[in-house]
């Protein structure tokens, strides 16, 4: 008696979820996130800032690369005729110049991503904010971003791109 009790308790309960399931239906849709950053306004001006950016760091990258090599063969055409203790002295400056262009280097690097997200992200959270939006407003479940190809098998689902851009007001 008490394992019919349980079954039927267990029966209920797997109809009344697959009952909850069945009214809740799930709503699917896609975006390819790289066209939408192509369209975007700022992106266009975001991308020139940083490549001139870009542009001033690797003048400077080149200007201390100069001068490294300038030293470096001044080294070696009077290397002969310089005492060990001036060779010493001269080696260790090209060490620390050359440490000084790794250094800078490095930091360059940081700087540009530093800058790239300074101005790409106020795009990127508006392009977020909008695809929020048109989901919630056409009752999407899940939207699924087709530019990063993360999804192995997707049934068909809606493309929102050009509610995202009609909510950009992007033509």
């Amino acid at each position: 008696m008490k394992k019919i009790v349980v079954t039927l308790a267990f029966l209920m309960a797997f109809l009344m979820v697959n009952n909850a399931s069945a009214q809740t239906k799930i709503k699917l849709a896609h975006i390819n996130s790289t066209e939408l950053m192509k369209i975007m306004p700022g992106v266009d001006t975001a991308q020139v800032a940083i490549e001139s950016y870009a542009a001033q760091l690797e003048s400077e990258m080149k200007t201390m690369y100069a001068e490294y090599e300038k030293k470096a063969a001044d080294f070696q055409d009077k290397q002969a005729t310089m005492s060990q203790s001036l060779q010493q002295v001269k080696l260790k400056e090209l060490q620390e110049l050359e440490t000084r262009i790794k250094n800078f280097d490095s930091s360059a690097q940081e700087e540009l991503q530093a800058k790239q997200e300074e101005l790409l992200t106020p795009i990127i959270n508006k392009a977020k904010a909008a695809i929020a939006e048109v989901a919630k407003e056409n009752g999407y479940t899940y939207v699924f971003d087709s530019a990063v190809g993360a999804l192995l098998y997707q049934e068909e689902s809606d493309n929102i791109f050009e509610l995202v851009k009609k909510k950009l007001n992007i033509k």
